[in-house]
């Protein structure tokens, strides 16, 4: 397996997936997390999918671990995780896949999740893209539960602090190494009716800053990234004029810049950037 892992957590068909399919572009071995589009295994809790190999069809998933062939049923969320995974094989040349079940407000399915990415080699990349669904139209504060706050936070932060502690002991031992956050507007803006979000994007811009101080000078880059407008997704644009889709943002322009974050030379590293569409106010 190549040495060089890169490892997306939270990966849907927006960015998450663009960013998946950048970094499988350049060579990475690319292992894909998500909570709800996920295989669940008993004890590896992954499958690991060569790009010469991938094959399945729609009720069975092989996927060989080891010189292990297994098959899976599929449950409707796992199919389409693996579905990620066929696209970033079908489109990209090189490098090798595992899509593996995380959920980030949970410490134990973390520590578990990253036993299999680090089964692949050392993580030179971790890219935190998590977010939680959120109602629309926003609720009045005294209608927000204390546990949809909380896990807002949880998965916003802290799950953030505890992917970066599976992973950062291996780019502290090679001198190497790139951790980007994905943020948004309310990361340094809090709106009326988002304060679960606010605070849990707010305390993320915290912590990048944090990590950055302190890990920059040992060769580990990190940046965090404020998403500034609306992400194109097929699923979200159903529909869309072509005028209006023109204001929204590419996912692979995104992935892009993440991808030129990685690859910074250490003389001038950015620790944050924010990205958004030409017409968007700010």
């Amino acid at each position: 397996m190549s040495s060089q892992v890169a490892a997306v957590v939270g990966v849907g068909p927006g960015l998450g997936l663009a960013i998946a399919r950048k970094f499988a572009r350049q060579g990475y071995t690319v292992a894909i997390l998500a909570r709800n589009y996920a295989v669940e295994l008993l004890t590896l809790s992954s499958t690991i999918l060569p790009i010469s190999a991938i094959r399945y069809e729609l009720n069975t998933i092989l996927g060989s671990v080891g010189s292990l062939l297994l098959g899976y049923r599929l449950r409707s969320h796992a199919y389409k995780l693996m579905k990620f995974a066929e696209q970033i094989v079908e489109k990209e040349a090189s490098g090798q896949v595992a899509a593996i079940r995380i959920d980030c407000s949970d410490s134990k399915s973390i520590k578990d999740a990253f036993e299999a990415v680090n089964s692949l080699g050392t993580v030179e990349v971790l890219v935190y893209n998590t977010n939680t669904p959120f109602p629309w139209p926003r609720p009045r504060f005294l209608d927000v539960s204390a546990d949809s706050f909380e896990r807002n936070i949880n998965v916003s932060c802290v799950g953030a602090f505890h992917c970066v502690q599976q992973v950062l002991k291996g780019m502290l031992d090679r001198k190497k190494g790139t951790i980007l956050f994905t943020g948004a507007t309310a990361s340094v803006r809090g709106s009326a009716g988002f304060s679960e979000l606010a605070c849990g994007k707010f305390a993320l811009r915290g912590l990048s800053q944090s990590l950055a101080r302190e890990l920059h000078p040992q060769g580990i880059h990190v940046a965090h990234i404020i998403i500034d407008g609306m992400i194109r997704t097929n699923a979200r644009d159903s529909g869309v004029s072509s005028s209006e889709d023109e204001k929204r943002m590419s996912p692979d322009a995104i992935a892009e810049a993440y991808w030129q974050l990685h690859i910074q030379d250490r003389s001038a590293w950015s620790q944050e950037i924010d990205l958004r569409p030409f017409c968007e106010k700010f």
